[in-house]
């Protein structure tokens, strides 16, 4: 409830910052006492916000770029957000194990044991956007793989929406701008029988950090635009965009919609596993989302994971 009246008293003090808002007009129009205003107020300026306390009532100055809850408006109660944590994948899995809800998100400023794929380590600094997404499909475990690829799709349409950036997916569910890494994405799931029982879906915006003392591939959306982004805004546009995408659970055309935003397919490649290496032309996806690999000696190989490198176009 707290959470929502935070929201509340935002949009309010938001939908004119010009104007002072009084704290009787504010506790009428939600329904709460004054005191609870002033309590919120001060719970928001210590938080970062800067409202002025004025005789003639609060006004907001500038909002901290936070993703906190209630900046999710309609999501306020299944957004969690924590300054640090381990890792937001492993506070996921508790959550998930404890019955949380379906589109819950564990989003934290800092990961001190953020991961990627192969068990590899995920820096994780102030500016990123690091979160993870509790699912419930009600689908089959084989078609658990699709929500990967749903989610790789939004988080294009997102940068190209928001940016007017020429976002790519590298297979299996990198983003890239200008063929350097901008986002990465694991995932993990529960299975009961046959069914899925939760997929947890993490990912790693590089946003307002600068990536490339660590990694010489990769970048950030600041430093493609020269400029600060807002991300409460790209957490709050993901996750309509996504939830959208997901409505037909099954996603049958989800790896079709994939395909015209990619820039694996028709090249070469290098296909790193935590047992071997592969080589060869990426000619397709199939219906699962396995990369099909044409070999030198032209036969086709499915490779269903790893680490996918781009080589030169022909």
């Amino acid at each position: 409830m707290t959470t929502m009246i935070k929201g509340k008293l935002l949009r309010i003090l938001e939908s004119d910052r010009m104007l002072a808002h009084s704290g009787e007009s504010i506790s009428a129009e939600l329904g709460v006492s004054r005191v609870t205003i002033w309590k919120h107020i001060q719970k928001l300026q210590e938080l970062g916000y800067k409202i002025d306390s004025t005789p003639k009532g609060y006004q907001l100055n500038e909002s901290p770029d936070i993703p906190f809850p209630w900046e999710m408006t309609g999501r306020e109660e299944s957004v969690f957000y924590y300054p640090e944590v381990t890792s937001t994948m492993d506070l996921a899995k508790e959550m998930a194990r404890q019955g949380a809800q379906h589109l819950s998100v564990i989003v934290a400023e800092r990961q001190n044991k953020g991961r990627g794929r192969l068990s590899r380590r995920w820096v994780s600094k102030d500016g990123g956007l690091y979160f993870t997404v509790i699912l419930r499909p009600q689908v089959p475990l084989n078609l658990a793989g699709r929500y990967n690829f749903a989610a790789s799709v939004a988080l294009v349409k997102v940068f190209r929406e928001l940016y007017q950036v020429e976002a790519h997916v590298k297979w299996p569910n990198d983003i890239l701008i200008n063929e350097k890494k901008l986002c990465g994405m694991i995932s993990e799931v529960d299975a009961a029988e046959d069914m899925v029982a939760f997929l947890n879906i993490g990912i790693g915006i590089n946003a307002n950090n600068d990536p490339t003392p660590e990694e010489a591939n990769a970048t950030s959306l600041c430093n493609v635009l020269g400029r600060q982004v807002n991300r409460q805004k790209i957490l709050a546009s993901f996750l309509e965009i996504f939830d959208n995408t997901i409505q037909n659970q099954t996603l049958d055309d989800i790896i079709m919609e994939w395909k015209e935003h990619t820039i694996t397919l028709n090249r070469q490649v290098k296909i790193v596993t935590t047992r071997d290496t592969h080589e060869g032309r990426a000619v397709d996806i199939d219906e699962d989302g396995a990369l099909i690999l044409e070999q030198a000696d032209n036969s086709l190989l499915k490779v269903v994971y790893g680490d996918c490198f781009h080589q030169s176009w022909d």
